[in-house]
C-alpha cells in the first residue's frame, strides 16, 4: 500500500493485502517512546522479509468497562493517537472496540481468535508488560507458548527507560497532571500539543491588550491548570510562533466549569479564527491564580509576557 490505511476494527482487516502481516499490539496511549520501540520492530521485520506492518489498539480503554465509576483518563482521544500511529511506517492502523465479548476472550485462545480474524497474521509484537486475556491472565509467555501452536513468531520489546524509570502512560500522565510537561516531553519523544480550530472568544484579552486565539480542547487527561510557553503551528507559517498560553477556569473574570485553552502569541499573530493550528507545550510558567481585580490580572499577564519571551530569546 503506498498510503497507511485507518480500520475500524479487526473485521476491516480482511481488506489488507494477503502477505505476512507484522502487528504491533496495544493500548498505545501517547505513542511514547517505549510504544515506538515496539512498532519500529514490526515495521522493521515487515520491511525485511517483504510483508506488512500494522497497529492493533483498543477504544475505549479496558478501564472503561471494568471501572465505569473512575476510567483512566487518557493521554490523547481516538482520532488523535490514529493520526500520530500513521506517521509511524505502518501499512495500517487496526482500532478495535473494546467490548465484552473481547474482554471474555480467555488468554490461550487469544491468538487463535487474532489469527481467525486475520488470517494472514504471521508475527506479534508486544511489550515485555504486555498482558491479555480474560481477568489479564495472559502473559508473554504464554503468547510465546500459544504462538508456536498457530504458527506465529512473537517479540517482545524491553521497556524502554529514561533515568532510571520506565516509560510508561502512567508516568506520563502524572507528570502532566503535576504541570511537568517538559518532563513528559522527554518521555514522550515529541511535544504534547493540543490541536483544533480557532473559534471567536470574549475578546476580554483584546480589551486589556493581549489578544487571544481561543482553541476549544477538551482532552481525557487535563494537564495542570496554569500558564505555559507555547509554540503555535499552523500549515504554511515559516517557523512556529512562540506564546504564552493559559489553561484554565479564568477565575477572575469568570469562573468557567470546563477548563479553555487560550494563547497569547508573543508578537505579530498571523492566525486568526478558522485556523486549524497545533499548540505545542514547551514549559510550565506558573498557576493559575485569581486576582483581585482584571487590572492585576493585567499587570500579571505582562509580567508573564516578558518572562516567557526572555525564555525564547535563551533558546
Amino acid at each position: 500500500m503506498s498510503q497507511p490505511v485507518q480500520l475500524s476494527s479487526l473485521a476491516a482487516a480482511g481488506g489488507l493485502p494477503v502477505r505476512p502481516l507484522h502487528l504491533a499490539i496495544g493500548m498505545f496511549d501517547g505513542v511514547h517512546l517505549g510504544h515506538r520501540a515496539v512498532i519500529e520492530a514490526a515495521v522493521r521485520s515487515a520491511r525485511r522479509s517483504g510483508g506488512q506492518a500494522a497497529v492493533l489498539t483498543f477504544w475505549p480503554h479496558p478501564s472503561v468497562l471494568f471501572r465505569p465509576e473512575s476510567p483512566t483518563r487518557l493521554i490523547q482521544d481516538a482520532p488523535t493517537k490514529a493520526r500520530m500511529l500513521l506517521t509511524l511506517g505502518v501499512d495500517a492502523v487496526i482500532t478495535q472496540p473494546f467490548t465484552p465479548e473481547l474482554a471474555g476472550v480467555a488468554a490461550e485462545e487469544f491468538l487463535p481468535w487474532l489469527k481467525q480474524q486475520v488470517p494472514q497474521l504471521a508475527a506479534v509484537y508486544v511489550g515485555e508488560n504486555f498482558r491479555f486475556g480474560r481477568g489479564r491472565r495472559g502473559d508473554v509467555a504464554q503468547m510465546l507458548a500459544s504462538a508456536r501452536q498457530q504458527g506465529l513468531s512473537v517479540f517482545s520489546a524491553p521497556r524502554v527507560s529514561l533515568d532510571g524509570e520506565p516509560i510508561s502512560s502512567t508516568r506520563i500522565r502524572a507528570l502532566l497532571e503535576a504541570g511537568e510537561v517538559a518532563a513528559a516531553n522527554s518521555l514522550l519523544g515529541y511535544t504534547y500539543f493540543a490541536h483544533g480550530v480557532v473559534t471567536p472568544g470574549k475578546r476580554l484579552g483584546r480589551t486589556i491588550g493581549f489578544p487571544t486565539l481561543n482553541l476549544p480542547w477538551s482532552p481525557g487527561l487535563r494537564p495542570r491548570l496554569g500558564v505555559y510557553a507555547v509554540r503555535v503551528v499552523k500549515a504554511g507559517l515559516a517557523a512556529p510562533l512562540p506564546g504564552v498560553a493559559n489553561y484554565g477556569l479564568r477565575p477572575t473574570v469568570e469562573q468557567s466549569t470546563e477548563p479553555r485553552l487560550e494563547i497569547h502569541v508573543l508578537g505579530e499573530c498571523p492566525v486568526g479564527e478558522g485556523d486549524e493550528i497545533t499548540v505545542e507545550w514547551l514549559r510550565f510558567h506558573r498557576p493559575e491564580m485569581k486576582f483581585a481585580s482584571v487590572e492585576a490580572l493585567r499587570a500579571q499577564i505582562e509580567k508573564d509576557r516578558l518572562e516567557v519571551s526572555a525564555d525564547f530569546s535563551l533558546h
